[in-house]
């Protein structure tokens, strides 16, 4: 691996303002090995810039009060404000710029090449273990990795991941002798360097090598999102406006947004199909796939060409946003009034009208959530499907909400509330618990099938990820509330480098280094570094958060399907 030359701790000064409609800087080479950008600017009748949001970036910030950046980035100000009890930030003695700086090394250390050209970062660059797949480049984990480097304005790696992943994405995928739909992107995918020839070869892996054979329903929505993140930070349209970027886009969309059996406009999954990909009882709708979903179709909107089938595409999506916003949040959003109401819900209810549409049994309800659920915080909850709810708190998908404005402000407020209400069940000495509470006992043998990696308060089950802190911090600038990740930030760095950049915390406060968790993680070290960042020049939450969109809000209409009486009764 190539050594570091020179680390940059100070974040870049501001994202490229793009040029004005009508002055369109000349078109440069474009290619995938000289890592040289075409800084094109769209004119007035570019349809990408017509679906964007404003401006892609204010002028350079040297302060971090957010409340300033509310006029030029969608975030909620200090209307929202925090609770009496929110934590505060204490300065310490510990050396920021060191961490940084090791921070940068190691991220640099953990760079993976195609052919002399940077293409991802590997998983881990723990040696003490096998390496299993983790010297492998992961969709999911390079988005940290790639969110650093962007705001550090080195896009060049980025722009060879997203084509590189691309590419692969056009491979014949099979899985013993079924053949996976054409827009599923790799989990991950291996150089192999051959000295004695000179050449590297790629292999992927769309899930026919990994844990459970579960194809990574989250890797494409991951790439949409980092396209738009890149286009936002480098103001280069060229690369979402290349055929292949806009069929890519197009055969992802085509898996979620086909026509079939389903009630529902929230999208039916496999256990293991995410962040989360051992078997944890989230099979259904699972909220984080449903929030990255969400984004996903948000930023193809930015993306897609309005011309051709692009335009089929765009009124698909037009179509679906108001139904998955309605249905997430009505049905997958809890808090104390909502509870109430499930509590006292009626079952067996056969009508058009009916309160309790799921059939939930209340006697289903766990005894902790009353306990759990604060009467000024909300969230929402793992999963909701017929006669289930899984009232499971999963970090990822509810800062992805806030993130993509699925929550809307009032919400987003009330799961700040919560955080700072349960910050020593939420947070604890490790930010941030992936899932909470962790299933123990009968349930943890039914749901995990007895899995020795995901016992209590371990792993995926109630484990605390500190990757989770780029997710966390970037929801917390939006809300107004940067203080809460400062905090975060701060118990991170009591003990992140020093225990050498584990993948993850055991324990129910976090506090033990994962029995099985690697050192050296490239998106702890990842996570922490944009947490940093974010927190410095909270500016570059513009290449993340999406503002609320007023056209999606769903209209509401009667059911079609109602009968004759209860239509006319309604008129």
């Amino acid at each position: 691996m190539e050594g570091l030359q020179k680390v940059v701790t100070t974040p870049c000064n501001g994202l490229k303002t793009p040029t004005p409609p009508g002055k369109e800087a000349g078109a440069g080479k474009d290619s995938e090995s000289n890592g040289t950008t075409d800084q094109r600017k769209p004119s007035k009748s570019d349809n990408l810039a017509c679906r964007e949001e404003g401006p892609i970036h204010g002028p350079s910030r040297t302060v971090s009060d957010c409340t300033k950046l509310a006029d030029f980035l969608d975030v909620w100000g200090p209307t929202l404000g925090s609770i009496p009890n929110t934590p505060r930030f204490r300065n310490g003695n510990i050396d920021r710029s060191s961490i940084v700086k090791e921070a940068w090394q190691y991220l640099r250390d953990a760079v993976v090449y195609y052919n002399g050209t940077k293409v991802g970062t590997i998983a881990a660059l723990d040696v003490s273990s096998d390496a299993l797949n983790y010297d492998q480049v992961f969709v999911r984990d390079f988005v940290p990795s790639a969110l650093a480097y962007l705001m550090n304005d080195e896009p060049d790696i980025v722009k060879n991941f997203l084509l590189r992943t691309l590419r692969l994405q056009a491979t014949v995928k099979r899985v013993d002798c079924f053949t996976l739909g054409q827009g599923v992107m790799p989990a991950s995918f291996k150089v192999l360097h051959n000295p004695e020839r000179g050449t590297d070869t790629v292999i992927a892996d769309f899930g026919e090598a990994a844990i459970g054979r579960v194809a990574p329903v989250d890797s494409g929505f991951w790439w949409i999102i980092l396209l738009r993140a890149y286009t936002r930070a480098t103001g280069d349209y060229s690369l979402a406006h290349r055929p292949e970027c806009q069929r890519g886009i197009k055969l992802v969309l085509s898996l979620c947004l086909a026509e079939g059996f389903d009630t529902f406009p929230t999208l039916l999954c496999a256990d293991g199909c995410c962040m989360i990909d051992r078997r944890m009882g989230v099979y259904g709708y699972p909220i984080e796939i449903q929030a990255l979903f969400f984004m996903a179709l948000r930023c193809a909107l930015q993306l897609l060409h309005d011309e051709g089938d692009g335009n089929d595409f765009v009124k698909m999506i037009e179509q679906r946003l108001p139904a998955l916003t309605y249905h997430m949040r009505s049905y997958f959003w809890l808090d104390f009034q909502k509870l109430n109401t499930i509590y006292r819900f009626k079952t067996e209810e056969y009508s058009h009208t009916a309160v309790n549409k799921f059939n939930v049994i209340p006697e289903s309800i766990p005894d902790w959530i009353f306990h759990f659920l604060p009467s000024n915080g909300g969230y929402f909850i793992g999963n909701v499907s017929p006669a289930r709810m899984d009232f499971r708190w999963f970090a990822l998908g509810n800062c992805i909400a806030i993130l993509s404005s699925l929550a809307t402000q009032t919400q987003a407020k009330a799961i700040m509330d919560l955080i700072e209400e349960r910050w020593q069940d939420l947070v604890g000495e490790m930010p941030m618990k992936l899932a909470y509470p962790a299933m123990e006992t009968y349930e943890w043998k039914i749901e995990t099938g007895c899995d020795p990696k995901n016992t209590r308060w371990s792993y995926h089950n109630g484990g605390s990820w500190p990757v989770l802190l780029w997710v966390l911090t970037a929801a917390c600038i939006k809300t107004g509330r940067p203080q809460i990740a400062r905090k975060a930030l701060e118990l991170a760095e009591q003990r992140l480098a020093t225990d050498g950049w584990p993948e993850y915390y055991d324990g129910k406060d976090g506090r033990y280094i994962g029995k099985q968790s690697r050192k050296l993680q490239t998106w702890s070290i990842a996570g922490y570094l944009v947490a940093q960042t974010l927190l410095e020049d909270p500016s570059h939450l513009g290449i993340l958060s999406i503002e609320e969109d007023k056209i999606i809000k769903p209209k509401l209409t009667r059911a079609n399907t109602l009968p004759a009486r209860l239509n006319s009764s309604y008129s």
